[in-house]
Parts: structure tokens; sequence; C-alpha cells
């Protein structure tokens, strides 16, 4: 996701302290009533030209996540630590290629957070865990997936962390990245997503690299 500003970022550690403090636990996002783009579920396991679960790199790299864990919720957090802490967000790591194919995220090792959902898509989609991709509003889109375990939705984000940023993956209480602040006019976008959103794939398919595509960010659905 793109920066905040300086404002922004001190009054959300003050007030992540605050919450902190009350919770005795990391920052945990308030509930959201979600919603289905389509009421087929099998869509949110279907592959496309983003979401290439049938791709052999994909396939690998989801047989090899899959070595030793005892079902599929471990499994689901397996991947999302992979794409969360083995593939670098590109903002952080300083990288200038722009990805939004999963299985080139997985090759080339970086994305950023669109690029990311996808990739955790991917992956957990091969192993028919139904994923679908969800957007939050700050000052552009951030884009992150929910999983479908026992009959519900749970939002997970695999952007990445680093100082400030501490998500995790949970089935009980969200740890996402960011939460939002309906102060700052931001918001959680309720609908879930089978195939990524035209106004995310179309700025990452025409971004020669990541500086033109910081210039091009969505700013909403």
């Amino acid at each position: 996701m793109f920066g905040r500003s300086a404002a922004r970022v001190h009054r959300y550690a003050t007030n992540r302290n605050s919450i902190d403090a009350r919770l005795g636990c990391r920052l945990l996002s308030p509930l959201m009533q979600m919603i289905q783009e389509t009421a087929d579920l099998s869509a949110y396991l279907a592959a496309d030209e983003v979401i290439d679960h049938h791709h052999p790199l994909v396939r690998e790299t989801a047989a090899g996540l899959a070595v030793g864990v005892a079902d599929s919720y471990e499994y689901a957090r397996a991947a999302f630590e992979f794409v969360r802490d083995a593939i670098p967000h590109s903002q952080d790591s300083g990288d200038l290629r722009v990805t939004w194919r999963a299985s080139d995220v997985l090759e080339q090792g970086t994305g950023i957070c669109y690029a990311k959902a996808h990739a955790l898509a991917a992956l957990l989609r091969a192993e028919d865990i139904p994923t679908a991709l969800c957007y939050q509003k700050f000052e552009v889109l951030h884009g992150l997936v929910a999983v479908r375990f026992n009959g519900a939705w749970h939002r997970q984000d695999p952007r990445g962390n680093k100082p400030g940023v501490d998500a995790q993956f949970s089935l009980d209480g969200e740890r996402l990245a960011f939460v939002t602040d309906p102060e700052f006019n931001e918001l959680d976008y309720p609908v879930l997503y089978a195939a990524p959103h035209p106004v995310v794939l179309d700025v990452l398919k025409a971004a020669p690299d990541r500086p033109h595509l910081w210039r091009t960010l969505p700013t909403a659905l």
C-alpha cells in the first residue's frame, strides 16, 4: 500500500498503542459483513490468467508447502506466511519490477499488495481452499484476500510485515496490516471478488515499472 501522511501515521501509531494496551494483543480489525460477488462458491476456486494455479510453479510451490502440514487450516497458514515473508513487498525492498500474475510473483519473488494477494489466492485455490480478493481504501486501494473456513470468510493480509505492520493469519479475529479509519475517508469494501477487480488489474498491466505504477495507483473501486 502507498505510504500514509506523517500525521496519519503518527495518529495511527498512537491509536494502535492505546488499543494494544486495552486488548493486551496486537491490533485487531473490526468485524465486517462480507458479500460474495457471486453465490457460486466454485468461482472462488477457479484458475484464470492472474490466479493461474494450474501453472507448474504454483503447483510445485503448493506441494512443497503441503508437506508435513496436518490439515487445510495449517496449509493455509503456511501459504500465508510464505507469501508474507518470502516474497518481499517491492516498495519495502526497492524492487522496480511490477508483477501481477501469481506464477510471476512466485518466480520473480516480488510484488506489491495486489500481486501478493494474487499469489496467495493461487496457492490456496491450488489446495481447494475457496479464496476471494478484497480491497481497502486508504490514500489508494490496498489489496488482500479472504479465505473460507467452516462456512465463513476470514480476511488475511499477506502484504509483508515491517516496523508498525504486523499482520498474522487468523480465523479468530482479524490481524490485518492496516485498519481503516472513517474519519480519514478510509473504508473496507465488503465485496469478495472471484477475480481481480479490473481497476486494479488494468493499472498493474499498464505499468512498465514500479515508479510509474506508484503514479497511477487506483484510489477507489
